[in-house]
């Protein structure tokens, strides 16, 4: 597997767990595009130097919003949404009424919180993966509350569609896990509150399996993440936008 590259990481006053998706490597050679696809955590945070720089530098023009209307209103829509950028709101999670699949005793919770993902929200899901795909320029920032679970699905569909391999996919997904301490020090010191215990700390982390795990399962039950997106309507000609939007096939 190809070593993430540290540049990847974004730094920010107000984000802990900032990177963009390119530079992930490509099955046959080439990369994921920089500058298209950026993941964060939620944006409540940021500092006027920080929207100038995605507004500026990094060209952001849409964000989408991967939270429910309940963390919505208790964070807010955060900064970028105030200085006029794009913001679609995909909510993976009702309000209410999830529908979490059986999956035995030794599959691990999450695995079935990202399969209610797609069972609960399957068009926002798509819908997420569309607005990527129709930008012409400029960069797209998806986010949730932590930029890890709700994030962590919609860019491994992504980068799955786009051709990155699988275990680079699943090694960019666990990546957060080392910003989770990072994200806890963020939300307590803003809320004036101690750091929890790092056993609670450490259930929070991505863990490698678990991705891994879930994209088995689209293998097993849709051919695999293209063959979901295909069933709840992504079109051929979306997926080959989405392709030709991500895909630098002349990189190394």
């Amino acid at each position: 597997m190809t070593d993430l590259v540290p540049d990847r990481w974004l730094t920010f006053d107000g984000l802990a767990n900032a990177r963009d998706v390119g530079g992930l490597p490509l099955a046959g050679g080439g990369r994921v595009r920089p500058g298209v696809l950026l993941r964060t955590e939620s944006l409540e945070g940021l500092s006027p130097a920080d929207v100038a720089r995605l507004t500026g530098e990094l060209g952001v023009v849409q964000v989408l919003d991967l939270r429910k209307d309940e963390e919505l209103l208790i964070s807010g829509a955060g900064a970028l949404a105030g200085a006029g950028i794009t913001v679609h709101r995909l909510s993976f999670i009702p309000d209410s009424g999830r529908g979490l699949p059986e999956l035995g005793e030794d599959a691990d919770p999450m695995v079935g919180h990202y399969l209610a993902y797609l069972g609960d929200r399957g068009a926002n899901v798509v819908t997420g993966v569309r607005r990527i795909a129709e930008r012409e320029t400029g960069a797209t920032v998806v986010h949730c509350a932590a930029g890890k679970d709700r994030t962590g699905v919609l860019v491994a569909l992504v980068c799955s569609a786009v051709g990155v391999p699988r275990d680079e996919v699943v090694a960019d997904y666990a990546l957060s896990a080392t910003r989770i301490d990072a994200l806890f020090r963020r939300w307590t010191t803003a809320a004036g509150q101690p750091m929890p215990a790092s056993e609670e700390i450490d259930r929070h982390r991505p863990r490698a399996e678990v991705m891994q795990t879930f994209l088995q399962l689209l293998d097993e039950r849709y051919d695999g993440p293209v063959g979901w997106l295909h069933e709840h309507g992504l079109t051929e000609g979306e997926l080959a936008t989405l392709r030709s939007r991500l895909r630098d096939d002349n990189t190394g």
